[in-house]
């Protein structure tokens, strides 16, 4: 009996002494992992939320999006509406456009000039899945997309092609803020709104079914709600140009009274949003005027131009004003007019460029952040700034990609806004 006592006391003081030592190690392990974040936080000092936001905001949109999920503290800053407008405010003006994506022919064995890439994203495809239909309500879409979204850049000098790792069968409408607007291919007469930066989109409801030819869509921001608006003109059979608008908020079309009968000859410009309103140039030459129409009050304007618009003249906006800028064939000058507002403003001439021999050359934008106006040259698809502290013209070099000769280019900038920040249900990210 005695000596099975003496074996449980040992066992016992054996539990304990091993309980103790690993109390120990776990104290010992602790102040190790003590020790080397102490050590880290002094080679990494803490850096005030204001510092880090500065920093942020010159990250390229790329590294910004995957920044976003570093931490839970950049979280939030990359989301704070904030941060959203000041980025906006520091992002460059781009030229986004659609890059054609030639299929493999089983009879041919080369491959297409641009092949769909792993990590590329379909849109239609992205919208199928999000909808939980029946294999018979499924509609018919082709799995591979015909244009691969991308963007030109220009650094200096110099340019290049960005990715956005998006495809999608529908052309670009039109941009505003960072946001597009694409035809929906699984609907006729569909379209979708998205943010390509952060691959939010949605679907929006038919309005009134017209031939592209024939029609005119346009992308705007009230100054008065904050509220983004889509602009839709379009031509009866008549030839009476309507017109109806669809808030983003309430996804809802409305008819408003249109442009006077006879002042739009063609719908194929592109409108310009500036100094409140959108501008289209309603012929495709010898046109002596604009139509405007104000985007808070949703009224139309005939704005007499300073000279007649022809072939490579364009209306483009300029440090906030709108811009109208034409060629001078017989001296080879191109010459800046600038209007600062639709009531008891006069176009006043800006300035004048010498162009030598450069009379295709159309104007595209302006950089919002530098102020140079791009140009492109239609007989070789080249580039060109127009620097207006210096007051001379560049051809701009391409660092990297090359861009389709027959593309269409339409002003954009990479932001991070969105059209409804009230409802996030109404949006679907990818």
């Amino acid at each position: 009996m005695h000596e099975l006592e003496g074996k449980m006391a040992k066992s016992t003081e054996n539990k304990k002494v091993s309980l103790l030592r690993v109390v120990q190690e776990r104290a010992s392990m602790k102040k190790i992992q003590e020790e080397k974040r102490k050590k880290q936080e002094m080679l990494v000092p803490y850096l005030p939320k204001d510092c880090m936001t500065n920093i942020l905001l010159r990250l390229p949109h790329d590294s910004l999006q995957r920044s976003r999920f570093v931490c839970k503290p950049w979280y939030n800053i990359i989301n704070n509406t904030k941060f959203i407008e000041d980025h906006l405010c520091h992002s460059e003006t781009v030229l986004i456009f659609l890059s054609s994506i030639k299929k493999e022919s089983s009879l041919s064995s080369i491959p297409s000039n641009l092949p769909k890439k792993p990590n590329d994203i379909s849109i239609e495809n992205n919208l199928l899945q999000s909808k939980p239909l029946s294999l018979f309500q499924q509609p018919v879409v082709d799995p591979a997309p015909s244009f691969s979204i991308r963007f030109l850049e220009f650094k200096g000098d110099n340019s290049k092609i960005g990715e956005y790792n998006l495809q999608s069968m529908g052309n670009i409408r039109a941009a505003c803020n960072g946001l597009i607007l694409l035809d929906n291919k699984m609907k006729k007469g569909g379209l979708i709104v998205m943010n390509p930066v952060t691959r939010k989109m949605s679907t929006l409801p038919l309005g009134t079914l017209s031939s592209p030819r024939r029609e005119s869509y346009a992308l705007a921001l009230s100054n008065v709600t904050g509220e983004y608006k889509i602009v839709h003109l379009f031509r009866d059979d008549l030839r009476f140009v309507s017109c109806e608008i669809l808030n983003l908020e309430t996804k809802l079309w409305r008819a408003i009274d249109g442009p006077s009968f006879g002042l739009f000859g063609w719908l194929g410009y592109v409108p310009v949003s500036a100094i409140g309103a959108l501008h289209w140039i309603p012929q495709i030459d010898h046109s002596d005027y604009i139509i405007s129409m104000e985007v808070d009050k949703e009224k139309f304007h005939q704005v007499p131009l300073p000279k007649r618009c022809r072939t490579y003249d364009r209306i483009v906006e300029v440090g906030g004003c709108l811009s109208f800028i034409t060629h001078h064939e017989e001296v080879s000058q191109i010459d800046i007019w600038i209007l600062k507002g639709l009531y008891g403003e006069v176009w006043t001439l800006h300035h004048s460029i010498t162009t030598g021999s450069r009379l295709d050359m159309v104007p595209l934008c302006s950089l919002r952040i530098k102020g140079d106006v791009v140009f492109k040259r239609d007989k070789n698809c080249s580039f060109y700034l127009y620097d207006f502290e210096l007051q001379e013209i560049k051809k701009v070099e391409m660092v990297k990609g090359c861009v389709p000769f027959s593309a269409s280019y339409l002003p954009h900038i990479n932001s991070l806004v969105s059209w409804c920040s009230r409802d996030g249900a109404q949006l679907k990210e990818y």
